[in-house]
């Protein structure tokens, strides 16, 4: 087993605080918005002095295992992150795996870098991901259905919230629901602020009167405060807004529209870096891409459930996604030592207290709270101990 030393990536919506609290180190005025656990070439982590994607790419079968892989290639086939927002994040879509190829390829044959900010596909893959919440998580994911947006226009004014009237009016279906949805943000540029302004002034209204969906009304106004002048406001009229509380999680697939507002999680995605932006942002801007990657059906959030072990097995957490899914070691709760897969590359993160790792090769571990070990395939089954908790993100 190997610990790990992890990339840290600090961008503007990240918070001071958060996660150097739960990795227990002190804060420097930065904002730390993510910890990245895998091997994506844009962050690997590093073990032993060398790079996790460096010893993947030298040792596939020990690191991987057969059969990961042949389904996957000699590539670890997820990204393990620790994501902090004290902020919106910008809204976005993240493509399916032939969006990927295809645009990952128009922008090499365009040979635009792929350091470069105009890049929207920083690789060939797709990026489903899943977002278990370590504190209180407020997000926003997929569209509300046209009937109930209807419900929420009728108080408000103003030229953008005409335009999803008008379009949603005109066919209640997710055809009507694109029209409004590519409405609004293609009027990025020629919509004026006091237009926008009109209507974030009448959710503001709605929130002083009480009446009416207070956190639909609410996630407006926040937003225009922390990005005034972008449509995408507006446009989260269109959305679910969702809460979850620490242990529940949220799963995201391809063209799914969706934006995280607030909270401390860990998110599992494909190992993939392509998102694509349309607004909330400080970020490249690539407006047609991801219209043209977005799924328009309304639906709930996707909410995947832990399903209990057996037979000393930790709780999983599985959702439509060959490349990952998480198992929630608890061993003081369960009784009594647990144990996880037996097969595959694994990656481990300490959420609560401390813990021991021992693997089927005799290898052994202490893990505190916030501290990370990728486990090999050739390591074998790995057992868990202690009065501490961890998730496991292995390849189901």
């Amino acid at each position: 087993m190997y610990r790990l030393t992890n990339a840290v990536k600090y961008y503007d919506w990240g918070s001071t605080t958060a996660i150097p609290g739960f990795l227990g180190t002190e804060p420097d005025g930065r904002p730390v918005a993510e910890v990245w656990m895998g091997a994506h070439p844009s962050g690997p982590s590093w073990a032993a002095g060398r790079s996790l994607l460096e010893m993947i790419e030298s040792e596939p079968a020990e690191m991987l295992g057969e059969r990961v892989v042949g389904e996957h290639g000699p590539r670890l086939p997820f990204l393990f992150k620790i994501l902090a927002a004290s902020r919106p994040l910008s809204l976005q879509v993240h493509p399916n795996r032939a969006q990927a190829i295809e645009g990952f390829a128009r922008e090499n044959a365009a040979e635009v870098p792929l350091a470069m900010r105009e890049r929207s596909f920083h690789d060939d893959q797709h990026k489903p991901e899943m977002l278990l919440a370590l504190t209180r998580f407020e997000g926003l994911c997929g569209f509300r259905s046209p009937r109930r947006v209807l419900e929420l226009l009728e108080p408000l004014g103003g030229p953008l919230a005409e335009t999803i009237r008008t379009a949603l009016l005109a066919d209640p279906s997710a055809r009507g629901t694109q029209a409004a949805f590519e409405g609004v943000l293609e009027a990025r540029g020629s919509v004026a602020p006091s237009d926008i302004e009109e209507t974030v002034k009448g959710c503001e209204a709605q929130l002083v009167t009480g009446f009416g969906d207070h956190r639909a009304y609410g996630t407006v106004v926040a937003l225009a405060h922390w990005y005034p002048g972008d449509p995408g406001a507006v446009a989260s009229l269109m959305l679910n807004r969702f809460t979850l509380e620490p242990g529940e999680s949220a799963f995201v697939g391809a063209g799914v529209v969706h934006a995280y507002l607030a909270g401390l999680g860990l998110e599992t995605m494909a190992s993939s870096d392509n998102v694509l932006r349309a607004g909330l942002t400080h970020k490249k801007i690539d407006v047609a891409a991801l219209l043209e990657c977005t799924v328009y059906d309304d639906s709930p959030v996707v909410r995947p459930v832990p399903v209990p072990g057996r037979g000393g097995q930790p709780a999983t957490i599985r959702a439509e996604a060959r490349e990952f899914a998480l198992a929630l070691a608890a061993p003081a709760r369960a009784g009594g030592p647990q144990y996880v897969t037996q097969d595959g590359p694994r990656v481990a993160v300490c959420t609560r207290g401390s813990l021991g790792l021992r693997a089927a090769d005799g290898s052994e571990l202490a893990l505190t709270k916030g501290e990370s070990v990728f486990v090999p395939h050739s390591a074998g089954r790995l057992e868990v101990r202690g009065d501490g908790e961890a998730v496991v993100v292995f390849v189901p």
